[in-house]
């Protein structure tokens, strides 16, 4: 990414890490809904705020969205935590569309394996920690968008790892619905381990796009 860009796009990822840090530290203080709220959705608004001054095209549209319907999801999680749910779901499709038109031109019989077992294991962990029907059957959206993500042109390294991290902190929410008793994880590690995931695959995906090189 030349010099220039970074001066003048990277502000955006930098006040996306910031409001993702700030809510972490602020999320267990009584400070209240309202002020929670926005705080929580800026993280990954300002992901597709990014992605959309970044990319162009019909990709690009495609990946605001995901960032956008996730940002939503984040917040409508603070005050129902079925319409969060239900808005992420829409997201993970979006996801599944982009990543199925960015298929990767070959892949290894052990990466098809892997992403079979993403596919597989993500609704099936997801009802073994909650006993929920409805919890497996959104994990099933999860998984479909984990394995396009890995099979995808996009980079593995960073975009197929993020959506493994999304599961890995879905995993961890739906812990707590079920008789496995995960504390203090869920509480220390669900949102770090989805906002890095979202980070990862917003700039992965927008590199990607651009023909350019990670930024170091």
């Amino acid at each position: 990414m030349p010099q220039r860009a970074l001066i003048e796009h990277r502000p955006y990822l930098l006040i996306s890490l910031v409001a993702a840090v700030a809510y972490y530290v602020f999320a267990n203080y009584p400070i209240g809904e309202v002020w929670l709220t926005p705080l929580k959705g800026a993280g990954v608004a300002f992901l597709a705020i990014y992605a959309w001054r970044r990319t162009t095209g019909t990709d690009g549209l495609i990946l605001v969205l995901v960032m956008a319907l996730a940002a939503a999801a984040d917040m409508a999680l603070i005050w129902d935590f079925e319409t969060g749910g239900a808005i992420f779901f829409v997201s993970h499709l979006v996801a599944i569309i982009l990543y199925l038109r960015n298929t990767r031109d070959s892949t290894s019989s052990s990466q098809k394996l892997l992403a079979a077992a993403l596919l597989i294991a993500t609704p099936g962990m997801a009802y073994l920690l909650s006993g929920e029907i409805a919890v497996a059957l959104y994990a099933l959206g999860l998984g479909l968008m984990a394995a396009a993500a890995w099979m995808s042109r996009f980079p593995r390294y960073r975009v197929g790892t993020g959506a493994v991290l999304f599961v890995l902190s879905d995993w961890l929410i739906f812990s707590r619905m079920g008789a496995f008793n995960l504390a203090p994880l869920p509480d220390l590690l669900v949102w770090p381990l989805y906002y890095a995931g979202q980070f990862m695959i917003a700039t992965g995906v927008v590199q990607t796009l651009r023909g350019e090189r990670p930024v170091r």
